[in-house]
């Protein structure tokens, strides 16, 4: 049995968050003051297991354990550990990279194939303006440290804001290639109500990003796809990738093939949409019913929406930040 919604998208990738909670406060992904979910309002780490077993046994191919930050959650490398044992394509994992230093080893052992990690600025003060009380030298010595561990790619993430860090991109496509790594430029979404910057006076575009670019590179279109969003191009006479992940100036709905399990259980089936099917109600109500949980899975399908509809113009109608969304 194959997960397929009403648009023939074949859906083989699950997106999981871990926890809603993180080490740092991303001026674009949460306010400063966050109230965290409780514990018991979280799926367990057996529940989130349960739930992605269910997936792989539907066709789901490559999860990707996200947050907050995956790694500030207590048992996240032995979930890891766990799903590293399922016949998944590929396992990948997003972090911010201030526990990296500690964890890569432990995550590559445990099959973990790419790892992307947050990197907006190679400067300091920016670093800690854009994250509120961030160490960007614990960052760039996670990013060494992962280096070092075996994974098969690593990818650099970039939230380019004008007035913030968007005169930097050349910089930081400089630091992937000297690193031997990829990296990719992602409009800021609106998502969550934020009161530091107007989201449309910072809305910097892919098209923008890659002009900036193609002053410093030259920049040659990929057919390269990895399962998510980005539109891949190699910078000639190296073996970087730059993407860019445009929700705003260039819908990639088209051919999307990605579901969402947030921290709370509910199964998002679009970034930008409130169409949710609550799964932590159904593994708790009726544990060890695979068949139930696969059906609800089967028939969530259905909900799934053709596409989002961001507007920086208009206050967002999603109003859950993107720490509790699993990015």
């Amino acid at each position: 049995m194959q997960l397929v919604d009403r648009f023939n998208r074949r859906i083989t990738y699950l997106r999981i968050s871990i926890t809603d909670r993180c080490d740092l406060r991303c001026l674009y992904c949460m306010a400063e003051e966050m109230t965290f979910l409780p514990r018991a309002q979280i799926l367990t780490l057996e529940e989130i297991y349960t739930i992605a077993s269910a997936f792989v046994d539907l066709g789901v191919e490559k999860i990707r354990i996200t947050g907050g930050e995956p790694l500030v959650r207590c048992g996240a490398l032995d979930l890891v550990e766990w799903l590293g044992r399922l016949p998944l394509k590929e396992l990948v994992l997003t972090t911010n990279g201030m526990r990296l230093s500690e964890c890569a080893g432990r995550l590559a052992a445990a099959g973990v194939k790419r790892v992307n990690i947050s990197l907006d600025t190679l400067r300091p003060d920016r670093f800690r303006r854009i994250t509120r009380f961030g160490e960007l030298d614990r960052v760039l010595s996670g990013i060494e440290t992962a280096r070092r561990a075996g994974f098969a790619r690593i990818k650099l993430n970039t939230v380019v804001m004008k007035g913030y860090n968007h005169d930097e991109v050349a910089d930081l496509v400089r630091f992937a290639v000297d690193k031997g790594l990829d990296i990719s430029f992602i409009e800021e979404m609106p998502l969550g109500v934020i009161y530091e910057h107007d989201r449309s006076a910072v809305h910097y575009p892919s098209d923008k990003v890659r002009a900036d670019i193609e002053q410093v590179f030259t920049l040659l279109p990929t057919p390269e796809r990895t399962g998510g969003p980005a539109r891949y191009f190699k910078v000639v006479g190296t073996e970087t990738k730059v993407g860019f992940i445009s929700p705003l100036s260039h819908n990639f709905c088209a051919d999307c093939n990605r579901v969402r399990l947030t921290v709370e259980g509910r199964l998002l089936l679009c970034l930008g949409n409130e169409h949710a099917v609550d799964l932590k109600q159904i593994v708790r109500r009726y544990p060890g019913d695979r068949e139930k949980l696969q059906q609800a899975i089967v028939s969530a399908m259905a909900l799934k929406p053709k596409q989002h509809y961001f507007d920086l113009n208009e206050r967002p109608v999603i109003l859950r930040h993107m720490n509790a969304t699993g990015g």
